[in-house]
């Protein structure tokens, strides 16, 4: 199987991203998710969203991955367009350049505000018969925007992490970030190594499923047609295979670590010794300029427009 299509698979490549420092990374990929859910102006997504193509593309060097990656967030956001559509109501202009809201909730959605500015929420689009229940408005489409951004930047975001770390660096990463906690007496390298597990065990899993999928395939079961009673059955027919290869795996890597002598409290030291160098910090500056951006927009040091405004609250 390509190694490109499965989720959460590290790549063995030889990129500049795979050669930073796995605790960056890891930091790095918390602030930029944090960042994401921060910014809301699609100026400062639009940003984000390209720098981090950009990385995912020099990571798995590959362009194709980086909008094979979309076919998630346009689902979500096809969803979540519908949904918005049935519960945001807006207003329509009149002759006179009035707004009239066809909703008995005028306070609550045909206007909101950004910042203390109050703007119309103005209907686009609503089916004839149906113009209160369903509506198309700005407000529906700005937030159905906002949020494909933010969940495509923080898949990619994730996905970079996974693809370009190896999970030993990564736990041994996860180790070092939580040593503080050591001073509550928290086990930190049995987390760690719980991590590193369920880490480990997506690829195995999703890998594990298409197998079960194919060889089910080949004995009837269809998992595309049908419906939803038969898609239900096929799921079933998978799911349950697919739980009990999932503890036979973790009962053999029970069995190897104990036959290993594996000692969960026990003292350990470190093969790999990690050092800064002067790819990390061309990806720190990357993260203090980025977080920068996105604090110099959020407090309006930099005027930017109100029609690019990609959250609204409402009233």
């Amino acid at each position: 199987m390509n190694n490109k299509t499965i989720i959460g698979k590290y790549l063995n490549l030889d990129t500049f991203v795979h050669k930073l420092d796995p605790r960056l990374k890891f930091m790095a990929n918390i602030l930029l998710i944090i960042l994401f859910f921060i910014a809301d102006h699609f100026i400062t997504l639009g940003i984000l969203v390209f720098s981090i193509m950009v990385i995912y593309a020099i990571a798995t060097k590959s362009i194709k991955s980086v909008f094979k990656k979309l076919r998630l967030p346009l689902y979500i956001a096809f969803f979540l367009l519908i949904v918005n559509m049935l519960t945001v109501k807006g207003a329509i202009p009149t002759e006179s350049g009035a707004f009239i809201p066809i909703s008995s909730q005028t306070n609550v959605d045909s206007y909101v505000y950004y910042r203390g500015q109050t703007i119309v929420n103005t209907i686009y689009w609503a089916p004839f018969g149906y113009e209160q229940t369903f509506q198309l408005t700005k407000f529906t489409i700005y937030r159905t925007i906002s949020i494909f951004m933010r969940i495509y930047g923080v898949i990619l975001t994730t996905t970079i992490l996974t693809v370009s770390t190896k999970p030993v660096l990564l736990t041994r990463a996860i180790n070092d970030l939580l040593w503080p906690l050591k001073l509550f007496r928290i086990p930190t390298e049995i987390i760690t190594m719980i991590i590193s597990i369920a880490l480990r065990f997506i690829p195995t899993l999703l890998e594990e499923s298409s197998r079960i999928m194919k060889a089910q395939s080949s004995r009837g079961v269809d998992y595309k047609n049908g419906n939803i009673k038969d898609k239900t059955k096929s799921f079933i027919v998978l799911i349950v295979p697919l739980f009990v290869s999932s503890f036979t795996k973790a009962n053999d890597l029970a069995d190897a670590m104990t036959s290993r002598g594996y000692e969960p409290y026990a003292k350990r030291s470190h093969y790999r010794q990690l050092s800064p160098n002067w790819r990390d910090l061309l990806a720190t500056i990357f993260i203090i300029l980025a977080t920068t951006m996105v604090i110099v927009c959020q407090i309006d040091l930099v005027p930017l427009p109100t029609w690019w405004i990609a959250t609204f609250q409402r009233v």
